[in-house]
């Protein structure tokens, strides 16, 4: 599925040099490292500030809690993302509502977002946390409509979306605030666990560097009670170096992607969809936005036996994800049953990720392919 050795061979000289530099200025949490990262961040992002934290799980929720989202409000969210797009809401002590997905996208859908804001707890709804799965922006046209109407807050998830964009303005400044993750195999990664907020807002800023260093504007002097989640100064290093290759990275995923789109479409496979019958959908970049591919989603309707047929010919695969979180044990507490998102589960049933990353050889492309076209004759 991912190859991070590929990355790290020609730049490991650059990354063990800034690795160095930390140890050298003993600058082990926030300071320089991360202040330089959080700048470069700003203008590669075209953000007012950038705020280094110690996870994507993090980034969510000290971007809740800084918008002021906590008991007594409700936030409506997708049941098909990481556990964290909901424990997040849970966490700042909120009420998670869920609306079912696009089957072409699988981004949360405005339209059943809107039927949740017209329905018995729609008054309680303070904001909405779309999620940029897979690499693709959510319908940004459509949620900003809804934030201007309904006097909502817009959290962005971009835990996978780094360098996307909808229209000219890039994921991480569409909405009030957003939250990245650069766990190691996010497009653009960290040695280990780190994240990030991202705000045009001066006084979101303000909360979050609060939030993040146990409610401290001074040392020592707590003004909320806020969590110690700060990123430390290797993290920081070692995003700053990867920083200058990103764009460069996603283009290379975009490559990878349509060598797969021709690959699949010339073995005859590809289907309209949104749905698969005999041969598999593809993922496809919505018009006017910009994909940065961090996966490559299929569809299929056999697609446990397909997953089997992969690994047996030692081919990665990966379900992202196999439950919808309103199916999940520890979520039970949300009230809902099986059936109350159709796309959602379905999507959870079908879906199948392909190796995908910058350093993927067409070769490697062809022998998966093959090996799809082969399950599926």
């Amino acid at each position: 599925m991912l190859d991070l050795k590929r990355q790290y061979l020609p730049l490991h000289r650059e990354l063990l040099e800034a690795i160095e530099q930390v140890l050298e200025r003993q600058q082990f949490i926030l300071g320089e490292p991360v202040a330089a990262f959080e700048r470069a961040a700003q203008e590669h992002l075209g953000v007012a500030h950038a705020l280094g934290c110690s996870s994507g799980t993090d980034a969510l929720w000290l971007a809740l809690a800084a918008a002021g989202i906590g008991p007594g409000i409700a936030v409506v969210t997708t049941p098909f993302s990481f556990f964290a797009s909901v424990s997040a809401i849970l966490r700042a002590g909120a009420t998670a509502l869920l609306a079912d997905i696009d089957p072409d996208t699988f981004n949360l859908d405005p339209a059943a977002v809107e039927r949740v804001l017209n329905g018995p707890q729609g008054a309680a709804v303070r904001a909405i946390l779309p999620v940029h799965l897979f690499g693709q922006c959510a319908d940004w046209t459509a949620f900003a409509r809804l934030g201007r109407e309904r006097g909502l807050k817009l959290i962005e998830d971009a835990a996978q979306a780094w360098g996307a964009g909808w229209g000219s303005v890039k994921a991480g400044a569409l909405g009030d605030a957003a939250a990245f993750s650069f766990y190691p195999t996010k497009n653009l990664s960290a040695a280990g666990d780190a994240g990030m907020v991202t705000t045009n807002s001066a006084e979101l800023a303000e909360r979050v560097k609060m939030l993040r260093q146990h409610g401290m504007r001074r040392r020592y002097y707590h003004d909320e009670i806020g969590w110690n989640t700060r990123m430390d100064g290797f993290q920081g290093a070692i995003l700053s170096v990867k920083l200058k290759y990103i764009d460069g990275w996603n283009e290379g995923r975009r490559m990878v992607a349509q060598r797969y789109h021709a690959l699949f479409a010339a073995a005859g496979l590809a289907e309209a969809g949104p749905y698969p019958s005999h041969g598999i959908v593809l993922p496809h970049e919505v018009a006017g936005s910009r994909h940065v591919w961090h996966q490559y989603v299929i569809r299929s309707n056999r697609r446990d036996a397909l997953r089997e047929f992969l690994t047996a010919r030692k081919i990665g695969s990966e379900i992202y994800y196999p439950v919808p979180l309103h199916l999940q044990e520890a979520l039970k507490c949300l009230g809902y049953a099986e059936g109350s998102f159709p796309e959602a589960e379905r999507a959870s049933r079908e879906v199948l990720a392909l190796p995908i990353f910058p350093e993927l050889r067409e070769d490697e492309q062809q022998t998966v392919a093959a090996a799809v076209a082969e399950f599926l004759s």
